[in-house]
């Protein structure tokens, strides 16, 4: 019984050797995996006026040998709001995601991320939108009543 336990404990550890020294465990890379490649990975809206939104799509080829499906594109926070192709971008073919950012409330300087997650060789892709928001003066207005205008003397 204890030459089997010994036996059985010795092949393990053989089995174990073995498969750390190939590197069995690790990530298989596929050579013909999708493949994200954008044209532009940071847009700077400049100046902007608070109040409207602004909006800047950012085109991606897949350069890859496969489809490439994007499971999901965030914003890194609730004032950016990105949109993407829910197919599949085709090899060869090219894809827009638009993202947009809310200046209402948010006056100086931003820099905003945006995480796309897809099929793709690089499993995570990081783009940026940036700029300054600046803020609209108020307009200092004096409300006139009706009958009580004033006159010159």
């Amino acid at each position: 019984m204890k030459n089997n336990i010994l036996i059985a404990t010795f092949f393990m550890i053989c089995f174990l050797s073995a498969s750390a020294q190939t590197g069995e465990g690790t990530k298989v890379v596929n050579p013909n995996a999708p493949k994200i490649e954008f044209k532009e990975s940071e847009f700077d809206f400049k100046d902007l006026d608070e109040g409207p939104q602004a909006k800047h799509e950012f085109v991606f080829k897949n350069t890859g040998k496969e489809p490439l499906i994007l499971t999901n594109v965030k914003a890194s926070c609730g004032c950016t709001t990105p949109s993407w192709p829910k197919e599949p971008v085709l090899p060869g073919q090219e894809g827009k995601i638009l993202v947009t950012y809310n200046t209402q409330g948010r006056p100086g300087p931003f820099t905003k991320s945006i995480t796309i997650t897809s099929n793709a060789s690089e499993e995570a892709k990081v783009i940026y939108i940036k700029g300054k928001v600046n803020t609209i003066p108020e307009k200092n207005t004096v409300p006139v009543k009706e009958g009580n205008m004033l006159s010159p003397e």
